[in-house]
């Protein structure tokens, strides 16, 4: 047993053991990927989404890229969060005073529980790319909030609990096209709707060529009793293209502006053919997480080639031992 995540148990929570000869800290579901080609009629790919424990099952929030080629994003039930049931349109979002307010596009969503409330993040449009903000109580109303933050960013990620009393989010200012922007950075609010005091978190490069051209924050941080942890990705380009991969870091508990530790090398990297080859090559992304406090087990949500989604695992104990281990500060 692990006493290590500061959270709930989570006893259904997808899991394999760690096949016997693997020496890497993070291991792939053998069922991967999860879900594939064409998986609902109005969807050519689902991939980059999240999902949460839900009632002793399962929610996600999805994003679907259309037979349009737009993404947009879908909610999906299930029993053993491995085998979904999603739904046929996509989420339909409302304002403040129940007014439609539908996104025009919306893609790599995280979705995180918050008090009473559900909240789902995801890079929206704003006349140019966003963060997106939305919350439901009943997966029945969902209720867009104003933009946290201006054109260029991506990658917003809530944390699952206010930290001296303000909520706080991780993203990466961007610019209109594939961003050479490459940095993390932290923001807090009052009341989610007023944002300030950006503090930098970490940047890309150092000795990692696997994250030298960019790194982006992944699924929501996990609190553990040594830090914030957090997966992310890390972008390098080659003569191929870009290769997303996925890194680990710990953030201080009280200001996770701070960086404890960060792999100096990648926890997975596109290998499988679910990986290397699909509508973009070549990309790993993390986008969820779930774990079971008391055994410490973590389950890895990750999109694949923008195409599948797929699943991997990993300790608490063993990652953290990991990361000390082979771990770089910037």
């Amino acid at each position: 047993m692990s006493n290590t995540i500061i959270g709930k148990a989570l006893p259904n929570i997808p899991w394999e053991d760690k096949p016997k000869g693997c020496i890497d800290a993070v291991w792939r579901f053998s069922g991967n990927p999860v879900i594939g080609w064409n998986p609902i009629p109005k969807a050519a790919r689902i991939f980059n989404s999240a999902v949460l424990p839900h009632e002793g099952k399962f929610v996600g929030a999805f994003r679907a890229d259309q037979r349009n080629g737009r993404a947009t994003l879908f909610f999906g039930r299930s029993d053993d969060a491995i085998h979904w049931q999603i739904g046929p349109d996509p989420i339909e979002w409302v304002d403040e005073d129940g007014k439609p307010n539908p996104t025009s596009y919306a893609y790599d969503p995280r979705f995180l529980k918050i008090d009473d409330t559900f909240y789902i993040v995801w890079c929206d449009d704003m006349h140019g790319a966003s963060i997106g903000l939305g919350k439901t109580k009943d997966f029945k109303t969902f209720t867009r909030l104003p933009n946290p933050f201006i054109p260029f960013n991506r990658n917003g990620v809530l944390f699952p609990r206010k930290v001296g009393g303000k909520y706080l989010m991780l993203s990466r200012p961007s610019d209109s096209g594939h961003t050479p922007f490459g940095n993390i950075y932290l923001s807090e609010s009052p009341d989610l709707v007023h944002w300030g005091k950006h503090r930098f978190v970490m940047g890309s490069g150092g000795k990692g060529w696997w994250q030298g051209t960019k790194v982006g924050a992944g699924p929501v941080p996990i609190e553990t009793t040594e830090g914030w942890l957090l997966f992310y990705h890390g972008v390098s380009f080659t003569c191929n293209g870009f290769v997303y991969s996925i890194g680990a870091t710990l953030l201080d508990i009280d200001d996770p502006s701070k960086v404890l530790y960060r792999t100096r090398d990648y926890i997975l990297t596109p290998e499988k053919p679910y990986e290397t080859t699909g509508f973009v090559s070549n990309v790993a992304f993390p986008c969820a997480n779930m774990y079971d406090a008391p055994s410490g087990r973590i389950a890895i949500y990750y999109g694949a080639a923008d195409t599948y989604t797929a699943i991997a695992f990993t300790q608490v104990d063993d990652l953290l031992a990991y990361m000390k281990a082979n771990s770089e500060v910037f």
